[in-house]
């Protein structure tokens, strides 16, 4: 099995401390070791280095090579531009195929750079369970179980339950190739397949409320498993200019990059192809897509505060205060986000931190460069902060 992480994305939802220069995947934020790092490792439990791709772009190569500074036989892959999952997916399943040696019964698992997920020992189950039904020709989806009305994820609707006779290796699946049951291998799935009905967007509050009390609906975790020829065939039935790419060689596609089509993985495959089932994941999954989100995976004190930094608090409850340099104190507040920079301090109402994007769209109107760079740069050599700035001079510590 290869496994492709894609750490391409410049999200900024979780601003100020994710900006387009330095994005969440290489913020370290639940321990010493940042988002990327920390998928690298729960891939390697079950996939070698060597079979590991890490798909990234230009702005992020010095970034992605300081985390993965001790994993030398890592691939890693620069898009030369950024045109969104498919097609980075596509540059993915090439090098494997000319670069790696790979055929087309090669199974692929596809991550997210930035996801937190535990129990290990239990994902990795059901990672195999998926690529025993990628080996019958399906496109698997890892799906959530929502536990909240969450709106600030995508939904994938569960349909019917896969069940006929043996096939798919005994996982209880029809084969999309073939009805003859497959041998039952030693595998015991932890979990059902379910056909996927549709995906859904993000959904606002009632739909979310809905969704939940539904019972048939999963977040979707953004992550795959298929074999290269499938992918393939899928790409040639749904997006043919991708597919024309990928009959050209590793070299041909990099120069003609910019020639893809931006599409999602979603759009281009997952939401037309007959092919896609889901696998709903019993376990602890957080995508830190929001504030609120990371409020979750930190621990807390006895007033149910996480904290960094130097912070000093009284009488306040249920809040998140990140801080950098300065002191932080707070008196009296409940349910309150604070992070604060070098250069900015957002303050927001837990439970409204989504909204963090309107933030940062206006900040782009204005042109402010807070939304696009920290104080601090990152270079191969090192890096420089800026102390003090004015018309005519600018101060760099090096």
């Amino acid at each position: 099995m290869k496994a492709i992480i894609l750490a391409g994305g410049s999200g900024t939802r979780l601003w100020p401390l994710s900006r387009a220069s330095y994005p969440k995947q290489f913020l370290r934020l639940n321990g010493n070791k940042s988002l990327l790092q920390q998928t690298v490792e729960r891939t390697k439990e079950s996939i070698s280095p060597e079979d590991i791709i890490v798909i990234t772009n230009n702005d992020y190569k010095f970034h992605v090579k300081a985390d993965l500074s001790a994993e030398p036989a890592i691939h890693i892959l620069l898009e030369p531009a950024s045109k969104n999952t498919a097609p980075a997916i596509a540059l993915g399943v090439r090098y494997c195929l000319e670069k790696l040696g790979c055929d087309k019964d090669e199974i692929v698992f596809v991550s997210p750079s930035d996801h937190v997920i535990k129990p290990l020992d239990k994902f990795i189950e059901y990672v195999k369970q998926a690529a025993e039904a990628a080996k019958d020709g399906y496109i698997v989806t890892f799906g959530i179980k929502p536990l909240r009305a969450e709106t600030g994820y995508g939904y994938i609707k569960a349909g019917d339950r896969i069940k006929m006779g043996l096939g798919a290796r005994g996982l209880g699946l029809a084969s999309p190739k073939s009805q003859v049951p497959s041998p039952i291998p030693s595998l015991q799935p932890l979990a059902p397949f379910f056909n996927v009905e549709a995906f859904t967007e993000k959904p606002d509050a009632e739909t979310a409320k809905r969704y939940l009390e539904e019972g048939r609906y999963y977040w979707n975790s953004g992550m795959f498993v298929f074999s290269i020829g499938t992918i393939i065939e899928e790409f040639g039935r749904y997006q043919p200019e991708i597919k024309k790419m990928l009959d050209l060689s590793f070299n041909e596609i990099v120069s003609n990059f910019k020639e893809m089509p931006d599409i999602s993985i979603d759009y281009a495959i997952a939401e037309k192809s007959e092919s896609v089932v889901t696998l709903p994941l019993d376990i602890y999954w957080n995508d830190i897509g929001s504030w609120d989100s990371l409020y979750d995976v930190l621990d807390k004190d006895e007033d149910g505060n996480a904290k960094q930094g130097d912070i000093v608090s009284v009488d306040t409850k249920g809040s998140m205060i990140i801080g950098s340099k300065r002191l932080i104190s707070t008196i009296g507040l409940e349910d309150i986000v604070i992070v604060e920079t070098d250069d900015a301090i957002m303050i927001a109402k837990k439970g409204e931190t989504q909204k963090v994007r309107e933030i940062v769209s206006k900040l782009r109107e204005d042109s402010r460069k807070e939304c696009l760079e920290h104080l601090t740069t990152y270079r191969p050599w090192g890096n420089y902060t800026i102390l003090e700035e004015g018309p005519r001079y600018k101060i760099k510590r090096i």
